[in-house]
């Protein structure tokens, strides 16, 4: 599987998201995707299921090593000395040594960003986690986070689909060494697979029309996706995107559909932090 390099990290261009799934249910998705070729699993103190992915990374017999295990911490968990208490209760859920990534989830406007980072570092130093992060970082506080940190800050997690422009963003994160990881990279809610552009590629290439969006993502240099699905059988067609490249034409077509849209997730919420344009 393809990866991408930044920070010191090198990330599997293709990852896992887990959010929704719980219980027996996230255990067996977790190892089918080990099984199916995944090296990438994404999860959050936030989704409730941090025992049972770890449980599922034991399940499938793959070694640890080969595993990059991404975990975040939970807004209100923030300030320093929570911060280091709450990467310790994820790591111990999962029921590893340490996790290969730990981001922020989202910001906190009311807990300075200076102290979040210096406790992110201390975890990093203590060895709970290889690489930090954040999620939901518009580029105003990615200077911050970035500016307060000893170590890189390998990715920011955000959403990024064809319908959202995510430019600024993303152009930052290859200036500053930074990996963009998508998530919601399929979108939700319907349309965006029915797309001309994409069905014309899908149909070009022998390949499904998700195939064709997820190759969209991961060719695009410094950036990962992480669909999540609760469906094993769509674990293999997720993977198989690694096998053909979209034309210079047909990526422009696709990321000509962005558009002024509704964010998916978390847009106006209170801890929506103010979106870059």
């Amino acid at each position: 599987m393809d990866s991408v390099e930044a920070g010191g990290a090198r990330i599997p261009s293709l990852g896992l998201g887990t959010w929704t799934l719980r219980g027996r249910e996230c255990a067996d998705l977790v190892a089918a995707a080990l099984d199916a070729g995944y090296r990438h699993i994404d999860t959050a103190r936030l989704y409730d299921n941090e025992a049972a992915v770890g449980e599922g990374l034991r399940a499938s017999g793959v070694a640890r090593r080969d595993i990059f295990l991404t975990t975040k911490l939970w807004w209100s968990d923030l300030a320093p000395g929570d911060l280091e208490r709450a990467a310790a209760a994820s790591v111990k859920r999962l029921n590893v040594d340490q996790v290969d990534l730990l981001l922020i989830h989202w910001p906190n406007g009311t807990i300075p960003i200076a102290g979040t980072m210096k406790a992110l570092n201390a975890v990093r130093a203590a060895g709970l986690t290889r690489h930090i992060g954040v999620s939901n970082f518009p580029t105003a506080l990615l200077k911050q986070a970035i500016a307060a940190s000893e170590a890189p800050i390998v990715c920011n997690q955000v959403e990024y689909h064809p319908y959202l422009d995510q430019t600024t963003v993303l152009d930052f994160c290859r200036d500053n060494d930074i990996a963009l990881v998508a998530y919601c990279p399929l979108y939700r809610g319907g349309g965006l697979l029915e797309e001309a552009p994409i069905a014309a590629a899908a149909a070009r290439h022998g390949k499904t029309p998700a195939q064709v969006v997820l190759r969209w993502h991961v060719q695009q240099p410094g950036v990962v996706a992480i669909p999540r699905t609760s469906k094993a059988g769509r674990l293999a067609e997720n993977a198989a995107i690694f096998d053909f490249d979209l034309t210079d034409d047909e990526m422009a077509a696709i990321t000509a559909l962005r558009r002024p849209v509704e964010r998916l997730a978390e847009n106006g919420a209170p801890r929506a932090p103010a979106w870059d344009a």
